[in-house]
């Protein structure tokens, strides 16, 4: 095409790669709250140049989950338990945003949007469920984000979708330094209903909907915060 910038685009490719990995080496737990780090050491450690990892890393700092250190590079961010609460009821208004509009389709535009995304929503919520059950932290993450990721796109609004794909990752990211002080004690202990929220959904039962929700950030914060306080 005349006068695209192909190295523009590589660029951008992989600043969001960079941006995607780095996200998951906070959710994963190798990049600790209060951690500082360079562009320089990302870009040997990526093996790349500094340009994109520096754009990386600032779109990172604008999600909040890194800050910027003036002459020294970047920290993790660290979160409180008030932040932590701050974004279950944030998470919970869009959630019940979310699922208000689509109960108030009209039943014909909603069995063509649902019926067979639905399906797929729930498989990921299967996975999500079965990675809780079994304690294991990292496969429940990726999980969880690409079921409310493909949830919240039946929404139909990309901004909402976007939106709330940053709070669940911040939230993750409050919650992780706690969860994996009892990594091997979360068997059992993470919430996995996944599967039942997508029932609801489909017999179109709102208040059963933002129950399950209701007692999900009450079990995420009880669970939180009996971690945090030792």
């Amino acid at each position: 095409m005349p006068g695209t910038d192909g190295s523009a685009v590589i660029r951008s490719t992989l600043r969001q790669q960079i941006a995607d990995a780095l996200r998951d080496e906070i959710l994963g737990g190798r990049l600790v709250p209060g951690q500082e780090f360079t562009v320089k050491e990302i870009a040997e450690q990526y093996g790349v140049s500094a340009t994109p990892v520096r754009e990386a890393l600032v779109d990172l700092s604008a999600q909040g989950l890194l800050d910027a250190v003036q002459h020294r590079g970047f920290r993790v961010h660290e979160h409180t338990l008030d932040d932590y609460r701050g974004m279950l009821q944030a998470r919970s208004l869009v959630a019940d945003g979310i699922f208000r509009d689509l109960m108030e389709r009209p039943r014909e535009a909603a069995d063509e949007v649902g019926a067979e995304a639905l399906v797929s929503v729930r498989r990921r919520g299967e996975e999500a469920a079965r990675a809780a059950a079994a304690g294991d932290l990292n496969v429940l993450i990726g999980y969880d984000l690409r079921f409310w990721r493909e949830l919240s796109g039946l929404f139909g609004n990309p901004y909402v979708s976007d939106f709330l794909h940053r709070l669940r990752v911040r939230s993750w990211m409050c919650a992780v330094p706690h969860l994996r002080r009892d990594q091997a004690g979360l068997r059992g202990q993470l919430w996995s209903r996944h599967t039942e929220l997508v029932d609801a959904l489909a017999r179109r039962d709102a208040e059963g909907a933002h129950a399950i929700i209701r007692e999900y950030n009450a079990h995420s914060l009880a669970l939180v915060e009996r971690l945090a306080t030792g």
